[in-house]
């Protein structure tokens, strides 16, 4: 045979068999994909075979869907999302296991926490004998003249007596020491801190603080509310890197709660500096976005004596710095705790009949502050606990949109957790948003029953389901490191109501279902910070945040109690475990 015929025949089926796929579309589309970053034709990744709960009532649940770039491509049917699957594309079987969105934290202090979980714990404690124990060993570990700094303590868990700084001064003789009620409202220092401070018998209460007096006129070593600045003015500024660091390990811990997403109203409190919220702002949030340390996504609010700052910097930069940063308004006090008996009433303490609370600040110098916030299109969210302090701020909230004109404004109390009769409705008339702690109730119910007597407090507490039907926009949050933040126990909570050693339901008319609660803590917390087009919910277009729990079926999630989190994932990325 001819050699040239033999070559040329070799020639033409090398030929056909390399290039003849490629004639096939499939192989072609393949082949090109390969060659092409995935994102430019398909999904990064498919969740499919779930229950997958959106948050959104006109589509409520699907069972697959497809992520690119960390935001949702498509979400449906499997089948639907077929022609999203190609070269690189990576599938996740959720087998029947139920998905939520990522949980939005409504209200915390996060580097706050984050410092706490590296302190002296006391919270949960319920004996005297505990607390000095713990110090003491906390003092064992210290250098000599440190400060000793925990908090977390409730005295309401040891029968409602007030620590004293005697309780704590034999074990820290030559230690100063500060440990914050859970509140936040109120501390205790020992005589070391005390003397250090220069608070003795002599020293004046602060404007809406208390400095808390023996019968014989000396200080117990407790302080309320401003009355703190008093004993913090003296603890040395905590670095740049524990700030760091807190938030790191707040971030972290949240994501093995299900949290994506929370809004911190920082390390402010009355009588502080606002430039902690500021530092925190440029040393902690923008070291880590620019760092790409970011774990989850964080809403702002900064005290509202620096409004025109916040101003400034949302006129330069826009509002969402980044995916991860969003500044969101300003935050002020208008009272205390019920804990700390601060919380302002219209009627007094049942314990306590010549206390009424406390206005924590001059209410003409906050309604300037808030018209002047307001003006400037900044979000405005205020404290307010007792009865009292709701109506001064709502009657103030309408003043304000009076005289500003209308406009989407959506402003925020944080807390109502007592009301008077007819208050809930007032929410949902001014749409006003309720951004509620259900845990806190845990804690309350048999306090609120002996502040202020069965009467009020089962009239007035905590009314989730008073509050959502009169319109108000409601937002679930922990207030941690007041309490742990924990959206699926805070979920629980708000449908059973159901304190610690109770057998019946709080109130129960005040119930919520799972649906409310579950929404109250996703796509309702997203738009009580208007950020309803980027989270919250599960839709195309939206940031791929979403939780796998544990239960198998819809039904196991919404009757058992025992649901956990599986597995976190952050813009489509696996964040936890």
């Amino acid at each position: 045979m001819n050699l040239s015929i033999v070559i040329s025949a070799s020639i033409a089926i090398f030929l056909s068999v390399f290039f003849f796929p490629l004639f096939n579309s499939t192989y072609w589309l393949k082949w090109r994909a390969s060659l092409i970053p995935s994102t430019k034709f398909g999904a990064d990744l498919i969740v499919k075979n779930g229950v997958i709960f959106t948050s959104d009532p006109s589509f409520p649940f699907a069972n697959s869907m497809a992520i690119r770039d960390g935001r949702i491509l498509r979400i449906g049917n499997y089948s639907s999302l077929q022609d999203l699957s190609g070269y690189g594309t990576k599938e996740l079987n959720l087998e029947g296991k139920v998905v939520v969105p990522g949980f939005i934290d409504s209200h915390v202090h996060l580097i706050s926490a984050g410092l706490q979980m590296a302190r002296v714990q006391v919270e949960g404690v319920n004996r005297k004998d505990e607390i000095v124990r713990r110090v003491k060993e906390a003092v064992l570990n210290a250098k000599r003249g440190s400060w000793i700094l925990g908090g977390g303590w409730n005295n309401d868990l040891w029968g409602g007596e007030l620590p004293m700084a005697s309780w704590i001064d034999e074990v820290t003789p030559d230690n100063p020491v500060w440990l914050t009620r859970m509140d936040g409202h109120m501390g205790l220092a020992n005589s070391v801190a005390l003397k250090l401070a220069g608070v003795t018998n002599l020293t004046k209460d602060p404007n809406g603080g208390t400095i808390m007096q023996t019968a014989d006129g000396e200080p117990t070593g407790l302080l309320i509310d401003a009355a703190m600045e008093l004993i913090l003015s003296w603890i040395p500024e905590v670095s740049v890197d524990e700030r760091r660091e807190a938030m790191l390990r707040a971030s972290s811990f949240a994501l093995t709660r299900g949290v994506t997403t929370v809004v911190d109203v920082g390390r402010y409190f009355p009588g502080s500096s606002v430039e902690h919220s500021w530092q925190d702002f440029s040393d902690v949030y923008q070291w880590a976005d620019s760092s790409g340390k970011m774990k989850i996504r964080v809403c702002l609010f900064f005290p509202i004596e620096s409004w025109s700052r916040l101003y400034g910097v949302i006129h330069r930069a826009g509002r969402a710095l980044s995916n991860w940063i969003y500044l969101g308004g300003v935050k002020a006090f208008a009272d205390g705790s019920l804990g700390s008996n601060s919380a302002l009433f219209h009627e007094p303490y049942f314990d306590d009949p010549h206390n009424y609370g406390l206005q924590v600040v001059e209410f003409e110098s906050l309604f300037n502050m808030t018209i002047a916030s307001d003006l400037s299109g900044l979000q405005v969210a205020i404290h307010a606990i007792g009865d009292k302090a709701t109506d001064l701020i709502l009657d103030m909230y309408e003043s304000v949109a009076l005289k500003n004109g209308k406009r989407d404004r959506r402003f925020r109390i944080e807390h109502a957790q007592h009301l008077a009769p007819g208050t809930a409705d007032r929410f949902g008339q001014q749409g006003i948003v309720a951004s509620v702690q259900p845990d806190h109730l845990l804690d309350d119910a048999d306090v609120a029953i002996r502040k202020l007597g069965v009467d009020r407090a089962q009239k007035g507490s905590y009314l989730f389901r008073s509050l959502l039907s009169s319109n108000a926009l409601l937002a679930l949050g922990s207030d941690w490191p007041v309490t742990s933040t924990y959206p699926l126990r805070a979920i629980r909570t708000a449908m059973n109501r159901i304190p610690p050693g109770w057998d019946t339901a709080w109130i129960p008319s005040e119930r919520l279902s799972l649906n409310d609660a579950l929404i109250a803590h996703t796509i309702s917390a997203a738009r009580a910070c208007f950020r309803e087009n980027e989270i919250g919910s599960l839709l195309t277009g939206k940031l791929a945040d979403f939780v796998i729990l544990s239960s198998d079926s819809w039904d196991e999630f919404a009757t058992g109690g025992s649901t956990s989190v599986n597995a976190t994932y952050v813009g489509g990325i696996q964040a936890y475990p």
